[in-house]
């Protein structure tokens, strides 16, 4: 199970789990590993199973696939792990939790069903620490939330005449691209729109548009002139969203009754700040620029702390290729909320 949480790392937060998976033969010998590597991809169940060598038929049958998730019970963009363990003749399953999302749960009663032994509950204190924040999300009915902010070493995400592009190097933003490349939807506030009139699309380091664009969407009261990028059509995408609030959770609850299951805040520092003072931000991908300004707009406004004993605390997430990267000249740093026990905080951040 070690090995499984391990291996789960390597996936990418987002609107589904981080889950990781390891086949052993009936000597404990690991045969094939898996990790989920994001929404759309073969599950870590599935990808531990295509890796396995080319095995006589009826193999398995002494095999048990040990999974840090209990394995999923419905069809999306794949099918169901549950039954592609039991094509696989995989004789036992371990597994770390129950699946909380009502949709894939259920896998559990599947296997057994099928004559397939089932236990669960090994190291369940890790496997629950490892998507903390999706479990939080998941129980809520809103989306996972990931907040991105480039800015310089002195935290200005723009200089003082208000110019901003650009702060960080290439790799940042065509890093900043894929995560947009995977998200359902992308959010700016007003001002944003207003002063920058960026596109909100997800795009190649060539600058093509990628395949999978997400829904643009903006927040706050102005209004958004016909010509604005951001309302540009675009081959096979939603027409841009406009939800005239400052309410984060207003906007939050709208977006997943409309299917969002992973938001990414683009800012600027008065949305950034609110959905942080709102406790919803559940990762943060800050990249950070070897610039100084002085002078100039901050990443974040006024989040409703007045004393460093209510500070808000952070810890460093390894998933998805580590918690400090070198993108070019720039680090990026990745973040999740640290925990309540940790903080003495009930909010956990």
């Amino acid at each position: 199970m070690a090995a499984a949480l391990t291996a789960a790392l390597l996936g990418v937060r987002g609107a589904n789990p981080l889950v990781g998976a390891v086949i052993i033969d009936a000597a404990g010998r690991p045969l094939g590993t898996g990790y989920h590597r994001g929404a759309g991809t073969a599950h870590a169940e599935a990808a531990a199973i295509a890796n396995l060598p080319a095995l006589p038929s009826g193999s398995l049958a002494d095999a048990t696939i040990v999974v840090t998730l209990e394995p999923c019970n419905h069809t999306g963009r794949t099918g169901p792990c549950s039954q592609a363990i039991i094509d696989a003749g995989i004789g036992r399953v371990i597994y770390a939790l129950d699946d909380p999302h009502r949709p894939a749960s259920g896998g559990a009663d599947r296997l057994r069903g099928a004559g397939v032994e089932v236990r669960c509950g090994l190291l369940a204190d890790r496997a629950a620490e490892l998507n903390r924040r999706w479990f939080s999300s998941t129980a809520a009915d809103r989306p996972f939330i990931s907040l991105h902010i480039a800015q310089t070493l002195d935290g200005r995400i723009a200089a003082a005449d208000g110019s901003s592009q650009w702060i960080t190097s290439a790799p940042s933003l065509a890093d900043s691209h894929r995560l947009r490349g995977r998200v359902d939807a992308i959010l700016a506030g007003t001002g944003t729109v207003l002063l920058d009139d960026p596109r909100l699309t997800a795009r190649t380091p060539e600058g093509e548009l990628c395949k999978h664009q997400p829904l643009r969407v903006v927040m706050g009261l102005r209004d958004i002139p016909d010509s604005a990028a951001v309302r540009s059509p675009l081959p096979g995408n939603p027409d841009f969203l406009h939800l005239r609030t400052r309410d984060p959770h207003r906007v939050v609850a709208e977006l997943f009754s409309r299917g969002v299951q992973h938001l990414m805040i683009e800012g600027g520092a008065q949305i950034s700040s609110a959905f942080l003072a709102a406790g919803l931000v559940d990762e943060l991908n800050v990249y950070l620029a070897p610039t100084l300004l002085g002078a100039g707009l901050p990443a974040l406004a006024d989040i409703g702390i007045g004393t460093l004993a209510d500070a808000q605390h952070w810890c460093w997430d390894d998933a998805g290729g580590g918690a400090v990267v070198a993108l070019g000249p720039d680090l990026k740093l990745h973040l999740a909320p640290a925990p309540a026990a940790a903080t003495g905080n009930p909010g956990g951040i």
